[in-house]
């Protein structure tokens, strides 16, 4: 029966796709007006005249609601991998990642066994004034329980959050007590940061690590410039890898302040959008200091808009793997709902003129999903010959060469370093385990571990408690076999894994940052550039090119 009523609807969901195409189209480009929709009904809007047919005539009663509900996705997922449908429960949450503040009870969480385990309580947050700790389960919620298969990031989220001085309950389960506690939170604005580290790496170059470019981004870099200005810094590593983008003019605002006046930083354009140029103007504080930029395939959007002028503009040298190659410009459009499309409205291009986006085919997300591990299998992460850049080529104001059509190319290319490791290590993360296991050993060790309130000296204690052989029987006991050859092989990278989440449990990102960083090939490298002085320059005449 339902097999027959899921193909009896197939054809009337497929007509709503393409009709709700057609108006989207229509309505865009006819009668937008600021960031929202306005849909007018006439005599003309065939979507009108089918959904008013279906629902006056069909044989069974439908929810039109639901019907257009599904239908947006489809066919805004034929255009392009980044127009994208939000339904109105997820704006809000959609939103809150660009966001300086949102509203909520100040924790970080993940969820383990079916259950929310704060892993971060936020200094003078509503969380810790009301008493919660790092290392408590929350298994209820406004006096009903919270556990189980209904326990999603995406749930929990929706639950703890809220608009400002609204009250949650929680009931909270604690290492070493067998009874709930109760406690009530009352919501606050909490300050979220898009630059997770700021510190000086040797007595000269600072490193700054930014996250997402967000709308606090520019104000948030030029403390930590001030801070590093302070310390003595005469170079700067700035630390984009992993980092998906965010607003375009924060971006903007950041390459701003390190390019002479009137240096073109990006521009954008689209067949309903004209030309838009964006340019330095000359009001920047460290238009001399030395840069590095460090960039990964998890580099993307607004991090290849500023790399990107960085390079085209020979300011900074870029260190790392090729970049992502999101070159599409999204608009935000409302609807009266409250539910949102982004839809890609033009291209953006670096200075030299360069379009970054790499190739796609509309309505094939599959293969553009499976982008990077195509990357990772034809062994572009390990070795720069295995880059293939089939964009035009073009050059920067010193007339090097660069490439479009795939993501920004570094200028020194620093491969994966796999030396140690082993199928034992790959199942160890991809399984959660070692995640899992370094929360239950910092819930567990929590009041010696809180002993420490700096990186060095809980890191020299870690290495002495034989953390890698305890999780090996661990997960031993949870379904990894235990391979002892390939433990001994990866036991480097085991260890460095383990007290790198529980400096991060324990303290916060720019502890686990400073960590991680301390022995890391792309931070080596960036140094180097600052001891050969491996910086831009003008290519010998001999190459025939300008």
């Amino acid at each position: 029966m339902d097999y027959n009523k899921k193909n009896r609807f197939m054809p009337l969901i497929m007509a709503v796709c393409v009709v709700v195409g057609i108006i989207i189209g229509t309505f865009y480009a006819n009668h937008f007006s600021g960031n929202r929709l306005n849909i007018i009904n006439n005599g003309s809007s065939r979507l009108s005249n089918l959904l008013h047919i279906i629902d006056d005539q069909y044989v069974d009663s439908v929810n039109i609601n639901d019907l257009v509900e599904k239908a947006i996705p489809q066919i805004l997922a034929e255009l392009d991998p980044h127009s994208v449908y939000i339904s109105a429960k997820d704006v809000e949450t959609a939103n809150n990642d660009l966001k300086s503040s949102f509203s909520g009870i100040g924790i970080e969480f993940v969820i383990r066994q079916d259950t929310i385990q704060v892993q971060n309580v936020i200094k003078n947050g509503p969380a810790e004034r009301a008493g919660l700790l790092a290392g408590d389960k929350i298994v209820a919620i406004d006096g009903k329980p919270f556990v189980g298969q209904q326990v999603t990031t995406e749930e929990s989220t929706h639950r703890l959050m809220g608009p400002k001085g609204t009250k949650v309950r929680v009931g909270v389960m604690r290492f070493g007590d067998k009874s709930v506690k109760d406690f009530t939170i009352t919501r606050d604005y909490i300050q979220t940061k898009s630059i997770t580290a700021t510190y000086m790496l040797n007595d000269s170059i600072g490193y700054m690590r930014i996250k997402s470019f967000g709308e606090a981004t520019y104000t948030e870099m030029l403390a930590s410039l001030a801070q590093l200005n302070s310390e003595g810094m005469k170079g700067l590593v700035i630390d984009l890898r992993d980092n998906g983008g965010g607003y375009l003019q924060a971006a903007v605002n950041m390459a701003n302040e390190f390019l002479p006046k009137n240096r073109l930083i990006v521009y954008t354009q689209g067949r309903k959008s004209p030309r838009t140029d964006y340019t330095s103007d000359g009001r920047g504080n460290f238009q001399n200091l030395p840069l590095v930029v460090l960039i990964n395939e998890g580099s993307a959007s607004s991090s290849e808009i500023f790399s990107g002028a960085m390079q085209d503009n020979d300011r900074a040298t870029i260190v790392g793997r090729r970049s992502f190659g999101k070159g599409l410009v999204q608009q935000q459009i409302g609807f009266p709902d409250g539910s949102m499309i982004r839809l890609t409205v033009a291209r953006y291009y670096t200075p030299s003129g360069r379009c970054i986006q790499k190739p796609y085919q509309p309505g094939d997300d599959a293969d553009y999903e499976a982008d990077l591990l195509n990357r990772y299998q034809h062994g572009e992460y390990f070795s720069q010959d295995s880059i293939k850049q089939t964009g035009p080529a073009y050059h920067t104001s010193l007339g090097r060469v660069v490439f479009g059509g795939g993501g920004i190319m570094p200028d020194v290319f620093v491969p994966e370093d796999t030396t140690n490791f082993t199928s034992y290590y790959k199942q160890a993360m991809m399984s959660g385990l070692m995640l899992q296991y370094a929360f239950i050993y910092t819930d567990a060790n929590r009041p010696k571990l809180n002993e420490y309130t700096e990186m060095k000296p809980l890191a020299n204690y870690l290495k002495q408690q034989g953390l890698v052989d305890k999780f090996v029987d661990y997960a031993d006991q949870n379904g990894l076999k235990r391979r002892n050859l390939m433990v001994m092989k990866s036991r480097s990278l085991l260890e460095q894994f383990l007290d790198s989440r529980i400096i991060y449990n324990i303290l916060d990102e720019q502890a686990w940052n400073e960590f991680v960083n301390a022995d890391d090939p792309t931070i080596q490298a960036a140094l180097r550039v600052f001891q050969t002085g491996n910086f831009p320059k003008r290519p010998a005449a001999s190459n025939g090119r300008k």
